[in-house]
C-alpha cells in the first residue's frame, strides 16, 4: 500500500528490453534507498513496481511486464525522463494523503493547464466508464499522489485539480503539458459506495432503472449525485 505523498522523483537512467519484459533503471534521490530491498515494492508515477537489483545507494532496477506497458504511460517513456517515486507504507505509517493500491485504472490526457507564480491548475480527461467515480472534493490518484479534485464535469468527460508549490516542487507535474498523459488511481472506497448504490437501485427498481435515470438526466442529475465525495450515501 501507498499513501499517495510523492517522496521526490527519479530519473529513468537505462531502459532495455527483453523478451516479455521492459527494465527500467532509475536514479533515486539521495537517502531514498536506505534499507531498500530487493522484492520491495515502489510506486512509481502510482505504478507499482517491484525491485529486482540494487546497483548502488541510489540505484535500482525493476521489471515491467507488456500489458504494464501497455496500459500505462510507462509504456512511452525513456531515458532520461522523471517519474514521482513513493515507497510503500510501513505498518502503523501515517496516511497523509489517501491509501493507493499501484494499480492503475486508466490514463488521463491533461487538456488544460493555468499556471501562476504559486498554483497550477490542470484539467484531465476522464474515460465514459470511469465518470461516476469521480466527485468533487473527492481523492484521485494522478501519477501517484493523492490529491483533491476541485472541480468535475461528467458530461463534458474531465477534471480539475490545483496544484500547491509543494506539490509543483516535489513532483513531475511541472512539466505537464497539454496532450501529455498520466496515471489514474481512483479512490477505492468510492467506487465501492458507488457500484453498491447502483446495485441497490438496479435491484429495488429492476427495469424502472432506466426510466429513473431519464428522470434524472433530464434535470441534470444522476445517481452518482447521491453519493458524496468520501464515498457514504447523502
Amino acid at each position: 500500500m501507498f499513501t499517495g505523498i510523492v517522496q521526490g522523483t527519479a530519473k529513468i537512467a537505462k531502459i532495455a528490453d527483453r523478451e516479455g519484459l521492459r527494465t527500467f533503471t532509475l536514479d533515486f534521490p539521495p537517502g531514498f534507498c536506505v534499507d531498500l530491498a530487493i522484492g520491495a515494492s515502489v510506486s512509481t508515477d502510482g505504478v507499482c513496481l517491484t525491485v529486482t537489483e540494487i546497483l548502488s545507494e541510489n540505484q535500482a532496477t525493476f521489471d515491467v511486464m507488456l500489458q504494464s506497458l501497455a496500459i500505462t504511460t510507462l509504456g512511452s517513456y525513456q531515458e532520461g525522463d522523471r517519474a514521482n517515486v513513493e515507497r510503500a507504507a510501513k505498518d502503523g505509517a501515517e496516511i497523509g494523503g489517501h491509501p493507493l493500491s499501484g494499480h492503475v485504472d486508466f490514463t488521463s490526457e491533461v487538456v488544460m493547464v493555468k499556471s501562476s507564480d504559486t498554483n497550477r491548475l490542470m484539467r484531465f480527461s476522464i474515460p465514459e466508464a470511469f465518470r461516476k467515480y469521480v466527485f468533487a472534493k473527492g481523492y484521485i490518484a494522478i501519477n501517484g499522489a493523492s490529491l483533491t479534485v476541485s472541480e468535475v464535469n461528467r458530461a463534458e468527460g474531465w477534471f480539475e485539480v490545483w496544484l500547491i508549490p509543494e506539490t509543483r516542487r516535489m513532483t513531475v507535474f511541472e512539466d505537464k503539458q497539454v496532450g501529455d498523459f498520466v496515471n489514474i488511481e481512483i479512490e477505492r472506497s468510492t467506487q465501492v459506495v458507488v457500484d453498491t448504490v447502483r446495485e441497490t437501485v438496479q435491484e429495488s427498481l429492476g427495469k424502472l432503472q432506466p426510466l429513473l435515470e431519464a428522470i434524472l438526466k433530464e434535470k441534470g442529475l444522476t445517481l452518482e449525485d447521491f453519493v458524496s465525495p468520501q464515498g457514504k450515501l447523502k
